[in-house]
């Protein structure tokens, strides 16, 4: 005994509660230059454009995300990617929570996709889907979608943000310890965001946005993030009834239905991530029936067409007040860079006085403010891309000459400084 007064003093006994999400680990800082990289493994899908877009096949124990519309083709895709992995003998786990297995197994068989290595699992709630996959063991996971499903021990609705970034970080980390190559399906909301305002976009290595327009039959898979390889590249597919095919040259597919000699009609060169693409930009220049003209565009910026309309009237003096001008890039294509702003320029000017450009032209340019004509950056790969497609003429920023020397024999260039020497290029031609 202490035999005296106030002498006992409180002690407090800490113990470590373990996270959900934390790991025992024994690991310690590194140089980076240490770093071993051998264990970075790729697994090859065997379709070349998906091969391409991830940078060289997909990154094993990787997390992407792909949305888009609904009827896109999402799941289409998926299931293909599901019977390239089984084909190669690795397990695949397809969670089809928003169909029965009967329905799923319906597509898949019409898709041609019958692998014995690939299951099927309908199920919502994700601590038996997280059963299963500790059972099974598979080498590629793929949840349909990240809204159905849902944890029990959450409060909110399935589809909730709570329960969308839950369920996320839930894959994350369960592909990451179990080396689990997993892709989530995500709906697209009215604002075009996946699945809410960047709910899950920094959660997962690699975001891919399934784009098309369905009349047209074909697909655009664009690569938001990528920590494995290049970013806003895109890979084109086609829909057809056997599935998606993918296409090897984009811009002979957005070319292939170009009437000859029309005015209103330029064909221009963009840029898709790693690869150049023809496009043609068509423009109609009508007289208006209403007090107010219209302005309408499609697959390209409206405030964008605004500038150009008004450095056509402001520099050329046209008179576009009282007409109603239409611009669209042809094929359903979507281009936001201003490489293709002299190619436009050219075909509202070409519709407007009833002109016709030679076939054989391509125009590329950024247009300023003050009329000037501005170089654009990776003119070679789109000269190159224009000499493989058969055009022999193009109109090119004048600055971009120089690093063209190479090509001047293989295809006629005139650089322009001025939409005024633009326009009147064209005329002459």
């Amino acid at each position: 005994m202490c035999q005296a007064w106030n002498t006992l003093k409180e002690m407090v006994i800490h113990q470590e509660v373990q996270s959900r999400f934390e790991t025992k680990s024994t690991k310690k800082p590194v140089r980076v230059n240490e770093v071993s990289t051998e264990g970075f493994i790729r697994d090859f899908t065997k379709i070349g454009e998906l091969d391409r877009l991830f940078g060289g096949g997909v990154v094993a124990g990787s997390l992407s995300l792909l949305g888009g519309q609904p009827g896109i083709g999402k799941s289409t895709l998926l299931l293909q990617l599901a019977q390239s992995f089984a084909a190669q003998g690795k397990k695949v786990l397809y969670v089809c929570g928003e169909e029965s297995e009967e329905q799923t197994s319906m597509r898949a068989r019409r898709l041609g996709v019958t692998s014995e290595n690939l299951y099927l699992f309908s199920e919502t709630l994700f601590s038996r889907i997280k059963v299963e996959v500790d059972n099974l063991k598979p080498d590629l996971l793929i949840i349909d979608s990240v809204q159905i499903v849902y944890k029990a021990e959450l409060a909110s609705l399935p589809g909730s943000v709570s329960q969308v970034r839950e369920i996320a970080m839930e894959c994350m980390h369960l592909a990451k310890r179990q080396n689990i190559t997993t892709f989530l399906i995500g709906h697209v909301t009215k604002s075009g965001e996946i699945a809410g305002p960047r709910v899950l976009e920094h959660l997962v290595d690699t975001v891919l946005e399934f784009e098309g327009d369905r009349q047209h039959g074909y697909r655009i898979l664009r690569s938001i993030k990528n920590r494995f390889g290049p970013t806003d590249d895109i890979a084109l597919f086609q829909m057809e009834n056997s599935g998606l095919k993918e296409v090897a040259n984009p811009s002979e597919l957005f070319l292939q239905e170009r009437m000859g000699k029309l005015p209103g009609s330029v064909i221009s060169a963009t840029i898709e991530g790693s690869r150049a693409i023809l496009v043609e930009a068509q423009a109609l220049v009508a007289p208006s029936s209403f007090s107010t003209s219209t302005r309408r565009q499609t697959g390209m910026d409206q405030n964008r067409l605004s500038l150009l309309l008004a450095v056509l009237e402001k520099r050329l003096g046209y008179q576009l007040y009282n007409l109603d001008v239409f611009v669209s890039i042809a094929g359903g294509l979507r281009i936001n860079e201003p490489a293709i702003d002299l190619a436009i320029l050219l075909a509202i000017a070409s519709s407007f006085r009833n002109l016709t450009l030679p076939s054989d032209l391509i125009v590329i340019g950024e247009v300023g403010l003050g009329g000037e004509v501005r170089s654009v950056p990776r003119i070679e790969a789109r000269i190159k891309e224009a000499i493989q497609m058969g055009f022999t003429r193009a109109v090119v920023p004048k600055k971009n000459l120089k690093s063209l020397k190479s090509y001047a024999q293989k295809i006629r260039l005139t650089g322009v400084e001025r939409v005024e020497e633009a326009v009147e290029e064209g005329e002459k031609t």
